[in-house]
């Protein structure tokens, strides 16, 4: 339903009101007297309300232009600050973006990129959700997420993607194991071991599945923990080996060695196909595309 007024008409009408009559309105505004009545004779028509007494020598407001002149200001104020807000945005002076980003990545390659982004947008406020991998896809197919940071696989092939890193998949081992020094582990010496993976849904389990039905042989899970501190721990007590990205083997007591043949996993940043990339958005997708040596 079409209003009976703009907002360039209230301006009109609270110049008029504020300042008490059409020329000194008309002054305010830089208009011609007879616009300025004008523009007040077709808001009272549309509205079918008479707003101004109109005495010899000075105007006065009218009951009901008393009450139009409550909402109008209201409404001039909500634009004015709307017209801000936009405004900041084309700045990219305020903003949010909502990152999806898997726990190891979370820890260990994305700090810096975050920082970096913060430190030159201050106003763009960065809400970072820590999830599984398959979870992160589903939040960013369904709207709750604006990004995120998926395996470049055939389950991803649906979401607008950029390539992010290419990361090696290491087996993590005490300092004391038999497997410490060697320059790689095959997959069937690796299940011969006690594992401690993450639960279902994140891609470090998913690595450890796909590499058990593809050679033929079963995990030994003696625990399950999507905790790096406590996966960590685990591993240095001796109950246990498991697979982590290279970069987090990153204490002395800790030992990263490859697979044989080596594993790699393909990383991209990821959102919703088609879907609109508010400017904060797009200016993080273009950060993390400049800077993503630096993972």
């Amino acid at each position: 339903m079409a209003l009976p007024f703009d907002l360039r008409a209230l301006g009109v009408f609270l110049a008029v009101a504020e300042h008490g009559g059409f020329s000194a309105a008309a002054r305010e505004l830089h208009l011609a007297q007879s616009a300025v009545s004008q523009t007040v004779a077709n808001l009272e028509r549309r509205l079918e309300l008479t707003l101004f007494h109109r005495h010899e020598r000075r105007i006065t407001l009218t009951p009901e232009g008393e009450a139009l002149r409550g909402h109008a200001r209201t409404l001039l104020d909500q634009a004015e600050a709307a017209h801000l807000a936009m405004r900041e945005l084309h700045g990219l002076v305020k903003g949010e973006v909502r990152i999806g980003i898997p726990s190891m990545l979370g820890s260990y390659y994305f700090p810096p990129l975050l920082m970096g982004f913060k430190a030159r947008h201050p106003g763009i406020r960065l809400t970072v959700v820590e999830a599984g991998a398959r979870r992160l896809q589903r939040m960013i197919a369904d709207g709750e997420l604006d990004l995120g940071v998926v395996i470049d696989d055939a389950t991803s092939q649906r979401l607008a993607r950029r390539p992010l890193v290419s990361e090696e998949m290491v087996v993590c081992v005490p300092r004391e194991h038999p497997f410490a020094g060697r320059e790689a582990v095959s997959p069937e010496a690796f299940f011969r071991e006690p594992l401690v993976l993450f639960q279902d849904g994140y891609f470090h389990r998913e690595f450890v599945d796909a590499l058990s039905r593809r050679t033929g042989l079963t995990a030994d899970v003696a625990f399950e923990s999507n905790l790096i501190p406590l996966t960590k721990a685990i591993v240095r007590q001796g109950f246990g080996i498991t697979t982590f990205l290279r970069r987090v083997v990153d204490e002395p007591s800790l030992e990263a060695v490859s697979f044989d043949p080596p594993a790699w996993l393909e990383l991209s940043l990821a959102w919703a196909p088609g879907a609109y990339l508010s400017r904060a958005e797009q200016a993080f997708v273009d950060y993390v595309m400049v800077h993503r040596e630096a993972l």
